[in-house]
């Protein structure tokens, strides 16, 4: 946070430059790195490249999101974004991008994902629940924006080091 090509824009990619050996090691990169810090999705941006691009995986293992159930790889080019679903839906969002934070949002539940894939091929996909949220939290990436930008009520802004203790908190009160 604080990079300024995080708040920027991302350039779209063209064909050619999706099929480039540079593209693929970039991919190979972003996963290595994703995987390392123990995330589930990496926007170029967060690396320093300007570029349209993310990867997301959710896997079956992740220690910063115990709950979420394991996804495919995605290689996302050129997104573009469409709410099916406005209903609201909160998660506790972290960020590589942001370390040592979490935050609560809001953000809508069934969305459509129109993108390019590592093929340069024309893609679609329906996503609700998590997985719709982390492709929301990874495409604001491209487009100069971070999970914070969205958070609304400002006290469900934690540490890390906080966050096990106080969701644990939170769910002895509700029981």
């Amino acid at each position: 946070m604080g990079n300024p090509i995080l708040r920027k824009i991302a350039e779209p990619y063209t064909k050619t430059e999706i099929l480039s050996e540079e593209t693929k090691l970039l991919i190979k990169d972003m996963w290595e790195t994703m995987e390392n810090a123990g995330g589930i999705g990496l926007a170029a941006p967060q690396i320093g490249v300007s570029k349209q691009l993310t990867v997301i995986k959710l896997p079956v293992d992740s220690e910063r999101y115990p709950e979420a159930e394991e996804s495919e790889e995605y290689i996302i080019f050129n997104p573009e974004i469409q709410i099916i679903d406005a209903e609201k839906q909160g998660f506790w969002e972290g960020c590589l991008s942001v370390p040592g934070l979490r935050g609560y949002v809001e953000r809508p539940k069934k969305i459509i994902i129109d993108y390019l894939d590592e093929t340069a091929k024309k893609r679609s996909i329906e996503l609700e629940d998590f997985l719709a949220t982390v492709f929301q939290h990874e495409l604001d990436h491209l487009f100069g924006k971070i999970y914070v930008d969205h958070i609304q009520d400002k006290t469900k802004l934690t540490y890390e080091s906080e966050f096990h203790h106080f969701i644990q908190d939170e769910k002895d009160l509700e029981e």
